[in-house]
């Protein structure tokens, strides 16, 4: 798995690439996330269009993530999820759990909108 981090306004946009498995740097997401929250970023959005492959370890994953950050008082979104992921989301209920976007600028911009 690769991770990359930027700047889009105050949002800060994490792309992960490869697979989010038990074998593909279990751990390292949820490092990242915990980093930017600790740093003190709490808009935070996961692209994930070159994400390819999650297995269980990575659903966890992805729900460590989404704690560590409401205990931070941040905030994660999900952008750009493949058909594949967005299936095993729905299959395991998460996608409820998580503010899902069809593309990243949507994912953005629903930081400045009133809830």
């Amino acid at each position: 798995m690769e991770l990359s981090e930027r700047r889009v306004g105050g949002v800060t946009v994490v792309d992960v690439a490869g697979n989010l498995t038990l074998t593909d740097g279990a751990g390292r997401l949820k490092d990242k996330i915990t980093s930017l929250v600790f740093q003190g970023d709490k808009q935070i959005v996961l692209n994930l269009g070159k994400l390819s492959y999650m297995d269980s370890a990575g659903l966890g994953e992805m729900v460590a993530c989404h704690t560590t950050a409401l205990r931070g008082g941040a905030s994660v979104r999900l952008a750009n999820i493949g058909r594949k992921i967005q299936d095993l989301l729905v299959m395991t209920k998460l996608l409820t759990v998580f503010d899902s976007h069809e593309n990243e600028a949507d994912a953005v911009a629903s930081f400045n909108q009133p809830k």
